[in-house]
């Protein structure tokens, strides 16, 4: 195979934020939104990018692909290459010019789209056998090492495995998987997500941050990971954190965590309209414990709900970005309307709305 077109999703988080580098539960789905690369062999061993949207192609050489080597947007498909080169793989060099419909910053997750497009189409150019199940390790491994975002592995085991009418149950220790029938439409509802406009960014320090906060706390409690402290051992693992900001953060995760189990419950039951109050139960835990929210988000999710949305949260990282909101399906220009008029009132850059339709992962197109 010397060429072809390969794509790859954007992903909202239905519920379970921060959880994922706790060890903890997480349950995302793809979106419709993609980012494609067009993609063809070179005889030399070097890779050229190209992007629609970011300026700057770049040329990289074996030699530039180190951490730090490379800037720019140019950085992410560079960390794919140097990442199937540190495992082993004798990766072909390859022009590769990339399209994405994912929103920037906007907590979409578009860059992990814009590598596991560029890592399924390398896989396919060179043959390379990497099994699916430990793509997501090798993306993750670029964004942590190369491009220094300390970012789980909830993104791209989304993007590279999600499948289309469901939602995926990941359990982030095992990389167990399980697909979530999630047909809202079959139930007249859907899930509108509202891109607040509100910068979206992981490498800033604060993800960093609560990171450490709960790796610290996990060795002080003696455990593993905080996916190991239960909702019904919480009262007690808090007393022995030293300050509130622990405590905080630790209540975030293990609730989140018990959130999703509870969610994961009633899509199982079919129930998909009583999801609502846990989802608005974890945006309040993200804005009060983890305190991740911005005004932006805040005022989505107040908006909707007034809207008359069964539930709403931030997804994503934190600081900006998406909420995504349940609604009945004929609601979606209403509540979008709503969130609109809030934003107005308050004075902030108009939002944009979309209804979600879960989707599949990567693939190739031709």
């Amino acid at each position: 195979m010397d060429s072809g077109v390969w794509a790859a999703p954007g992903r909202v988080n239905l519920i379970g934020e921060h959880t994922d580098y706790n060890d903890g539960f997480v349950l995302p789905f793809a979106l419709p939104l993609r980012a494609y690369v067009t993609a063809s062999v070179l005889d030399s061993p070097q890779w050229m990018v190209s992007s629609r949207e970011e300026p700057g192609d770049a040329t990289l050489t074996a030699a530039e692909l180190v951490p730090g080597g490379v800037e720019g947007w140019a950085r992410y498909p560079a960390g794919v290459v140097w990442a199937l080169r540190e495992t082993g793989y004798d990766v072909p060099g390859a022009r590769l010019d990339i399209h994405s419909e994912v929103p920037v910053g906007a907590g979409l997750s578009s860059s992990h789209a814009l590598e596991c497009a560029v890592l399924t189409a390398l896989c396919d150019l060179g043959g390379l056998d990497l099994p699916l199940e430990e793509r997501p390790h090798l993306v993750q491994r670029a964004e942590n090492d190369f491009v220094g975002a300390p970012t789980g592995i909830m993104d791209q085991t989304a993007s590279l495995r999600c499948r289309a009418g469901h939602a995926l149950f990941l359990d982030c220790r095992s990389m167990a998987t399980e697909h979530i029938p999630f047909d809202l439409a079959a139930v007249d509802l859907a899930i509108l997500v509202i891109d607040t406009k509100a910068p979206h960014r992981h490498t800033d320090g604060e993800y960093g941050v609560r990171r450490r906060t709960c790796e610290e706390a996990a060795r002080i409690l003696g455990v593993p990971a905080l996916r190991d402290v239960t909702v019904a051992g919480l009262d007690a693992a808090l007393g022995r954190l030293p300050d509130e900001v622990s405590r905080r953060r630790v209540r975030h995760v293990v609730t989140e965590n018990q959130r999703v189990l509870d969610t994961v419950a009633l899509l199982r039951a079919g129930r998909y309209g009583e999801i609502g109050p846990l989802l608005t139960a974890s945006h309040v835990s993200m804005r009060d414990d983890y305190e991740i929210t911005v005004p932006e988000v805040d005022t989505a999710v107040s908006a909707a709900l007034d809207a008359g949305a069964y539930g709403a949260r931030m997804t994503g990282g934190g600081f900006g970005g998406c909420v995504l909101a349940l609604i009945d399906a004929p609601a979606a220009e209403k509540v979008g309307t709503a969130v609109a008029s809030a934003f107005a009132e308050a004075g902030f850059t108009a939002p944009a709305a979309f209804p979600a339709v879960p989707s599949g992962g990567a693939t190739r197109l031709s």
